[in-house]
C-alpha cells in the first residue's frame, strides 16, 4: 500500500479535462436502471473479487488511461484494507471474457487512510500482467480518461456490479452538486458492490466514482461521489508515473 500525503503539494501536475456542458447544475432526475449491453466501453468496467474468481465480487472499478496501459480507478474503501483484490474487466455471467488481472499497487491518500475522510475516497491501483496472454489491461479491453477539476451537474451514466450480480448494470441521469466537494445521482437499486463504479460522462470521460459521502451513501437509490480535483489528479499522476 502506498499511502500518499504530499498530494495537495502536487496540485500543479493536475489533470484537467473540459468537459462541455458540464458545469450546469439545474435539479437532477431519476434515471433508470437496467442491464448493461456488452459493448467496448462496458468492458473497460470490471468487478473486484477477493483472490480471484473463486471469491466473492465486492466492488467495481474501470480502466483508466495510463502510459503504462495498467491502471485502473475505484472507491478508496474499496481498497484500502484489501490485500488481495483482483480486477475481472467485462466480468458477466461468471465469466471472465478478458481474463484476470491482481492489483499489484495502491494509490489511497492519507486523509482517506487515517482519518476516512469522504472527501478523499477515490483510490487507484496499477495492476499486474493478465492472466490470458500477459498482456496489460489496457491493451485487452481499452480504457477511459480521467476528467479532474470539472463541476458536478452534468449528465453521467453509471456502471457497476450489485451485491453478487452476475452482470453489470447501467444508469444515466444528471449529476447534482452535494456541497462544495461531492456530487450525487439518482439511479434506483444501487446497493453494496456498487462502490468504485465509474461515472462517465458523454465523451467517456471518468468524472466520478460511487463512494464519497457515506462511502456512497447509505440508500440504495441515491448514489454519492466525491468531486475530482486537484488532490484526486496528482494521486493518478503517482499511480500513472509507477505504471509506466
Amino acid at each position: 500500500m502506498r499511502h500518499v500525503s504530499q498530494l495537495r503539494a502536487l496540485s500543479a501536475v493536475a489533470v484537467l479535462l473540459v468537459v462541455p456542458g458540464y458545469g450546469d447544475r439545474e435539479a437532477g432526475s431519476a434515471g433508470t436502471t437496467v442491464t448493461a449491453p456488452a459493448t467496448a466501453a462496458n468492458a473497460r468496467v470490471g468487478a473486484l473479487f477477493d483472490g480471484g474468481l473463486d471469491g466473492d465480487h465486492f466492488c467495481t472499478a474501470s480502466v483508466v488511461r495510463s502510459e503504462g496501459h495498467d491502471v485502473i480507478v475505484t472507491a478508496a474503501h474499496c481498497l484500502d484494507d484489501q490485500d488481495d483484490a483482483v480486477f475481472v474487466p467485462g466480468y458477466r455471467d461468471g465469466q471472465a471474457p478478458y481474463g484476470t488481472w491482481p492489483v499489484k499497487e495502491k494509490y489511497v491518500d492519507d486523509a482517506w487512510s487515517e482519518d476516512g475522510n469522504e472527501d478523499d475516497d477515490v483510490a487507484f491501483a496499477v495492476l499486474g500482467p493478465g492472466s490470458l496472454t500477459g498482456a496489460q489491461v489496457e491493451d485487452a479491453v481499452g480504457a477511459a480518461p480521467l476528467a479532474t477539476d470539472v463541476p458536478a451537474g452534468g449528465t453521467v451514466t453509471v456502471t457497476g456490479y450489485a451485491g453478487d450480480a452476475d452482470t453489470p448494470q447501467t444508469c444515466t441521469t444528471r449529476a447534482t452538486a452535494y456541497g462544495d466537494t461531492q456530487q450525487r445521482v439518482e439511479c434506483p437499486d444501487y446497493p453494496g458492490g456498487t462502490s468504485g463504479s465509474p461515472w462517465a460522462a458523454a465523451d467517456g470521460s471518468v468524472v466520478g466514482v460511487i463512494g464519497g459521502y457515506q462511502q456512497g451513501g447509505d440508500d440504495p437509490d441515491v448514489s454519492y461521489s466525491v468531486v475530482f480535483g486537484t488532490t484526486t489528479a496528482a494521486l493518478y499522476r503517482l499511480a500513472v508515473g509507477d505504471g509506466c
